[in-house]
């Protein structure tokens, strides 16, 4: 059997230039109102970590898992947070609590649908290895688990993200920079026909408005039409119509896709410095739904388009078990600070999801499936004929 490819994790990468074309592993342009951070990121948010564990294994194992850390122990530091259900075709678990007390006291982890239970098992495990006495003298925690499905290229039944790989994963975790695209919970995935999977990105809030940071995480699998496609205002993919077709599984035929596999789904993490609470974090989350439209994407029915918003300027300490402090820094109230801040997230989402596309390369997968990356030289000609982008 052919090396299980798993673990993999990059780190430490400096990016030195915000304003021009970002360096190796992140969107290979720059648009928009706001400088990226460093990294492009949702890792320029400081404190906030990121991990994958992708696993490809003979012709049909295509999948893994991703997850992001808002610090190093969100258990006793937890953060301010917000959970939205844009489209709810689609499954986080934690959301409620979440939305009930105001903040996250987890990860977030993102997998395939079918291995949400496992990865939940998982995170259990993992705290329960950092706070013994989760369940005897302290509380229970309620693991956030984000999916998409990566049946078209991953043979889903499988569920191969085992609990040990969940452990594994969050012990790993770290800040810097790290791999997008076909990687982590995007092994599998794919967007308007073309291969994605994880994208992120960053803006930076100029000083006198703070000079806070936002950064998106997003796990693309959309399922939105080709003609959908624009970026940064191109109609790309009127232009690719007809090219680099998908190539469906044996005996799986291209008419009888629907529902979860016809529609895609996209999960969401903004992550910010800026010190917000629950319900401004609510209003923040669902500015990430006008950076999908920027896209081409509509959310439809049968897509699960969910977000989760925290921030790691808003924290709740725990100095023991069931005790837990509010913060004592005063939430935003300046309304120039919050608009700067919803549109940075509009516009990181936005590039999130180009650099999903960008990052991820052609995969073959199950049943001798294949989905095409993004032609990229095809494309960055068509940005700079347009004059979209700078030469």
């Amino acid at each position: 059997m052919p090396k299980r490819l798993t673990y993999s994790l990059v780190l430490a990468m400096t990016i030195v230039c915000a304003l021009s074309a970002p360096a190796a592993a992140v969107l290979p342009f720059h648009f928009g109102l706001f400088p990226s951070g460093p990294l492009d990121g949702i890792t320029d948010v400081p404190g906030v970590r990121v991990g994958h564990v992708t696993l490809v294994e003979g012709s049909d194992v295509r999948t893994g898992a991703t997850a992001i850390l808002p610090n190093a122990d969100p258990w006793d530091t937890k953060v301010a947070a917000a959970a939205v259900a844009f489209n709810g075709n689609g499954e986080m678990t934690g959301s409620h609590w979440i939305n009930t007390a105001g903040y996250l006291e987890e990860p977030v982890v993102l997998t395939n649908t079918l291995n949400v239970g496992l990865a939940d098992d998982g995170v259990v495990d993992w705290m329960i290895k950092r706070h013994p006495q989760v369940g005897l003298t302290d509380d229970v925690p309620l693991p956030v688990v984000m999916e998409c499905d990566d049946q078209m290229l991953n043979t889903i039944q499988k569920r191969s993200v085992s609990q040990a790989d969940i452990v594994k994963l969050l012990d790993d975790a770290r800040g810097g920079q790290f791999a997008r695209g076909s990687v982590g919970a995007g092994t599998g995935m794919k967007a308007f026909g073309f291969k994605a999977g994880i994208g992120s990105a960053s803006r930076v809030l100029p000083a006198a408005l703070g000079g806070y940071r936002v950064g998106v995480l997003v796990n693309d699998n959309t399922g939105s039409s080709r003609a959908a496609l624009t970026i940064v205002g191109v109609p790309v993919g009127e232009r690719l119509q007809g090219q680099y077709q998908t190539v469906y599984p044996k005996h799986v035929a291209k008419a009888t896709i629907h529902g979860r596999m016809a529609s895609g789904s996209i999960d969401v993490v903004v992550a910010t410095n800026a010190p917000l609470d629950h319900r401004q974090l609510h209003a923040l989350a669902l500015r990430a739904a006008l950076g999908m439209g920027r896209t081409g994407l509509t959310s439809d029915v049968g897509s699960g388009d969910l977000f989760i918003a925290f921030s790691t300027g808003y924290v709740y300490s725990r100095p023991k078990a069931w005790t837990i402090h509010a913060p004592a820094k005063a939430v935003i109230e300046d309304d120039s600070i919050l608009d700067a801040l919803y549109r940075a997230t509009a516009e990181a989402t936005q590039a999130a999801i180009y650099d999903a596309l960008f990052e991820a390369k052609t995969m073959h997968g199950r049943g001798g499936s294949i989905v095409y990356g993004l032609p990229d030289d095809r494309v960055l000609k068509m940005l700079r004929a347009a004059g979209a982008i700078s030469p």
